[in-house]
């Protein structure tokens, strides 16, 4: 609803920032949930081939533009103008999803002076996702300044994760310090969670897998392990970063290399996993295509990656005394069947079957921006 047809309801904008990548999303309250007005997407930021487009919940699309964009809050910029444009009032409030806030940001809270500059202490906790995520709050504190503005973070749902999950197997200083597991993705299993409801069962495992992936383990719908770390680059091998390694792996890098933090901090988050595997080639779907032709290397990567959640997965089966439920969610996790089926191969002890009659798999659109926009009225009520 926009003002050409009435008086606007009070509306929550949603920033969803990635590494290169901005999803949004403008909610109005309907009934007892969020309901989406717009959303839309900025991709490839920062690259020639960067698009940006901007659609109504019925597909009707609003913008679709290329080669636009050079930051995030170039984006935002854009985003602006258009609901200026479409006569949509400023939002009363603006949600930002936050990968990472460091040992002392663990809730969903409002954004004042002091989170942001504990955020800029976390830094080194997410180097490639908090510096734009600063930027992009900054910006849009800019622009929407009489909105309340509400920081999300990722790792909230790890809150739970008991000791023998969170702590590392290092001195205990380490973990006074921040060096813990938080895990990743939290924002889209809260999700499924929401969805789920009733529905979900007392052991279940949620597969986030796209250019960055994670599993997690829940027991009566709370986060009890999950594969990725202090940083999002560990766990399972993604898109570009490597997922877990021997840290002798890391000591040969510097002392034969000679590799500086800045430097492994590149070839481990944006020359590995799969593009390792696969010579520079991260995207799923050419990855599959290039396997279906007989390239060993892309099949090596698809190989890999989903022996790795399958272990995951299987790990998480011992932990949990069996799973009731095992969801696939993510642009890889929903859409390809054919991971979906390399994984679940190896899942026959689990009575784990893709599309089986007991329904125990499952792939699930995930909702980050909308469970975003509930955090943020439930913070607005207070």
């Amino acid at each position: 609803m926009n003002t050409q047809h009435g008086a606007s309801p009070p509306t929550i904008l949603v920033l969803n920032s990635g590494s290169s990548s901005l999803k949004f999303g403008l909610f109005a309250h309907s009934g007892d949930d969020e309901s989406l007005l717009l959303e839309g997407s900025a991709q490839g930021i920062g690259r020639g081939d960067g698009s940006l487009r901007i659609a109504a919940p019925d597909a009707r699309v609003l913008v679709h533009e290329q080669h636009v964009l050079e930051s995030q809050t170039d984006a935002l910029q854009k985003l602006s103008a258009v609901l200026a444009a479409q006569h949509y009032a400023q939002p009363t409030a603006v949600g930002h999803r936050v990968v990472h806030g460091g040992p002392h940001l663990r809730t969903h809270q409002r954004l004042t002076p002091e989170v942001r500059r504990r955020l800029q202490d976390a830094v080194h906790f997410a180097p490639l996702h908090i510096p734009p995520a600063l930027a992009l709050i900054d910006e849009a504190q800019s622009i929407f300044g009489d909105a309340g503005h509400f920081a999300c973070f990722d790792t909230a749902f790890h809150a739970t994760l008991p000791p023998r999950a969170a702590q590392l197997a290092l001195p205990r200083r380490y973990a006074d310090a921040g060096v813990i597991r938080y895990g990743f993705h939290g924002l889209s299993y809260e999700s499924l969670v929401a969805q789920l409801g009733a529905a979900l069962p007392p052991r279940a495992v949620f597969a986030h897998l796209g250019n960055g992936s994670s599993v997690c383990a829940l027991r009566d719908g709370k986060s009890i392990d999950t594969s990725m770390g202090m940083t999002p680059t560990g766990g399972v091998p993604m898109g570009t970063r490597c997922g877990d390694l021997d840290p002798g792996v890391l000591l040969y890098l510097m002392r034969v290399e000679k590799l500086d933090a800045d430097a492994l901090e590149t070839l481990l988050n944006r020359h590995s996993g799969l593009a390792g595997y696969a010579d520079g080639e991260s995207d799923m779907q050419v990855l599959e295509q290039r396997a279906a032709a007989g390239d060993a290397n892309a099949s090596l990567a698809l190989d890999a990656f989903a022996t790795a959640v399958r272990k995951t997965i299987g790990g998480y089966a011992a932990l949990l005394g069996g799973i009731d439920l095992l969801v696939f969610t993510g642009g890889i996790g929903e859409h390809s069947a054919e991971i979906r089926k390399r994984i679940c191969e190896g899942l026959g002890f689990l009575d784990l079957c893709e599309g089986d009659a007991s329904g125990k798999v499952r792939a699930v659109h995930t909702e980050e921006e909308k469970q975003i926009a509930r955090h943020c009225r439930a913070l607005l009520r207070g």
